[in-house]
């Protein structure tokens, strides 16, 4: 049976909107999805949320309870090389649907960033901007943070009612290669076409899989606490090195197509997230260990190298 909350998710055609969809579908609630491109996909709605005529558009024809807002130009690199699009998806988009919001009434989750955190090196509690100035380090961070403010301050005017997520490493299958995503799939991609990829010896990241994040995303609708803000990181810091070795054993491959450098310039080198509040508010918790979830990974990327 069907529930009866009418849940919408922007971005509902890229990686972690995709998972998310199938997990709220499988838990039986009805989910539309809104993106850039056409498509003949039931419940799917095409709009550009950076035109705000679009964005209108869809709620006037549309009544949902619920927005998961995580369409957005994701990347340090794209948002470098592509600065219009990235400002005007992420902090003008968000403006957009915080204005829909306030006339609508709805329930956001907005989609956040560890990047958030910038150049700080301790562990990451969510509380951390609230006690200490934080330096975001590149224009995609800058504008997840600045939607967190945007967010802040309309709960604070207008009585909006919002959750915000900050995500961390999120990988597995269905995470398409371009030159600007995550190492994972970059790492998998360049191995399988036999070309050189860089890795930084001094990083270390949290890995969190796909399923066990959409899990937790999906609870909040069960435990909607307007104002709270989750980080949804991984306990385990793994070096970049050991993901990349993994990957190669998947392939069968060996490192001699690997540079490694020392470290990457203006980047956080070891990210240590608390995600205390997630466990015990949505039941957080990691499924897939690396060791399963990396090959699962390449096996996704053989079958859909294009």
């Amino acid at each position: 049976m069907t529930k009866s909350k009418a849940i919408l998710v922007t971005g509902g055609r890229g990686f972690i909107g995709t998972g998310l969809v199938r997990e709220l579908e499988g838990r039986g609630y009805q989910v539309w999805t809104c993106d850039l491109k056409h498509s003949d996909q039931d419940h799917y709605l095409r709009c550009d949320i950076s035109k705000y005529r679009q964005i209108e558009r869809l709620f006037q024809e549309h009544k949902f309870n619920f927005v998961y807002h995580a369409a957005a130009e994701y990347g340090r690199w794209s948002g470098e090389e592509y600065y219009e699009n990235l400002w005007l998806t992420n902090v003008v988009g968000t403006k957009h649907l915080l204005q829909m919001q306030e006339k609508h009434k709805f329930r956001m989750i907005f989609f956040g960033s560890a990047e958030v955190y910038g150049d700080y090196d301790g562990v990451m509690s969510e509380d951390i901007m609230d006690k200490i100035p934080i330096r975001q380090m590149n224009d995609y961070a800058i504008t997840k943070w600045v939607n967190e403010l945007q967010i802040l301050n309309s709960m604070e005017m207008s009585g909006t009612e919002s959750v915000r997520v900050r995500l961390f490493n999120v990988y597995g299958p269905g995470e398409h290669y371009t030159p600007y995503r995550g190492f994972i799939p970059k790492f998998i991609h360049l191995a399988l076409l036999d070309r050189p990829y860089t890795v930084f010896l001094s990083h270390k990241r949290t890995l969190e899989y796909i399923d066990d994040i959409c899990r937790a995303l999906a609870e909040i609708l069960t435990n909607f606490k307007p104002g709270e803000v989750y980080n949804l990181g991984g306990k385990t810091q793994f070096s970049i090195k050991m993901i990349s070795d993994l990957i190669l054993k998947s392939l069968g491959k060996d490192d001699s197509k690997v540079v490694y450098k020392d470290s990457e310039p203006f980047t956080t080198k070891i990210k240590t997230p608390d995600s205390s509040k997630a466990k015990r508010d949505l039941g957080f918790q990691e499924t897939v260990p690396v060791e399963e979830g990396i090959p699962r990974t390449v096996e996704w990327f053989k079958q859909h190298l294009p």
